[in-house]
């Protein structure tokens, strides 16, 4: 297998690899193995070799499937559904490009068999379930078909590699906040509907970060940094990707997660003396003024020697909420630049 989770050189006998079928599909190569070994959706035609091979056929039934299963269609379900259909493929023109569209799924035209191996280009994608994701990148397909279909090893294959290929900070904010935001959307116009994707997706996404974060490294006074989301606030995902950003480049981080009361939040800021507070808000509703206000005032250390903290206003609920002398991040990235020359002294306190 070739480090791209492909079967082997492309072009090699005809076909594409299993790898190029399923970056087309937006699904992890495990995924269409899966379906291929338990509900027989593999490739018609069998070459000599181990490495397989799929025709236009193959891939049809394998969109197929995506889709059904994309709506909501248990894939052993799906499987039957397929394979009882008679799904055409376009008839080509002698240089093998599609004349029309595959039925019966209309869907954006095929592309070629050359097409590169980890495509970047942007463009408007649409999971089967009519999950309105716009102008997104092309792996925002894969991690909303995975999450509808409730696809543990799917989805955290692509997220992994999502990271892994783009850096943390680029998936949060190309990739996986646009799918969240889609699936949010989608439960506000469905009812109670769609309630298990977003969390079964915000669930996984956490596990993903923290699988990405290196140990955290322990941090003179005044050198650490601490995050939490304000009183009321629980939305903490934002927060748990910039805690592993900065841990990722050395800055000590802790990290206490959703809905830090006042008291609880001034007690932990006495005791470890960070160099910067991080305060996350999600909704103007929760982000308070006074609460940074006060934070950003507190001071510790002998006479003479007294510090404060840097108050950060973090998130979307601080729009309007200016804070005089606060610094308030336009993103997560501004934020990691912001904490890190806090903690080199490139900041004055």
């Amino acid at each position: 297998m070739d480090a791209s989770g492909g079967d082997g050189d492309r072009g090699r006998g005809g076909g594409l690899t299993t790898g190029e079928v399923a970056r087309r599909l937006g699904v992890a190569p495990t995924t269409v193995r899966t379906w291929d070994r338990r509900y027989g959706l593999g490739p018609e035609a069998h070459t000599g070799g181990r490495h397989r091979r799929w025709a236009p056929a193959d891939v049809a039934r394998l969109e197929r499937m995506c889709a059904l299963t994309a709506s909501g269609l248990p894939p052993a379900e799906a499987a039957r559904t397929v394979l009882g259909e008679d799904v055409r493929v376009p008839e080509t023109e002698p240089e093998g490009r599609p004349t029309s569209r595959p039925q019966p799924q209309p869907e954006r035209p095929r592309p070629p068999a050359a097409a590169p191996a980890r495509p970047r280009a942007r463009g408007r994608h649409r999971a089967g379930s009519g999950l309105r994701l716009g102008d997104v990148r092309q792996e925002c397909k894969g991690v909303a078909r995975a999450a509808l279909r409730l696809d543990a090893p799917a989805l955290d294959e692509l997220l992994s590699t999502t990271i892994e290929e783009h850096g943390l900070i680029p998936a949060w904010t190309e990739v996986i906040m646009p799918t969240l935001q889609a699936v949010g959307r989608k439960w506000e116009s469905s009812g109670e509907r769609y309630v298990e994707v977003e969390h079964f997706l915000s669930w996984h996404v956490s596990g993903a970060v923290r699988r990405c974060s290196p140990p955290v490294a322990a941090g003179r006074s005044g050198a650490s940094t601490l995050l939490a989301c304000v009183p009321g606030e629980y939305h903490t995902l934002p927060l748990e990707v910039l805690a592993a950003a900065l841990a990722q480049r050395g800055v000590p981080v802790r990290m206490f997660g959703g809905a830090l009361p006042v008291e609880s939040l001034v007690a932990a800021v006495r005791r470890t003396g960070p160099a910067a507070v991080g305060l996350w808000a999600q909704s103007r509703t929760t982000a308070s003024r006074p609460l940074a206000q006060h934070v950003a005032a507190m001071e510790w250390g002998v006479r003479g020697a007294r510090r404060r903290p840097v108050v950060l206003t973090l998130g979307p609920g601080w729009a309007g909420q200016m804070v005089a002398g606060l610094p308030r991040p336009t993103g997560l990235a501004e934020a990691v630049a912001v904490v890190e020359a806090l903690i080199r002294g490139d900041v004055p306190r």
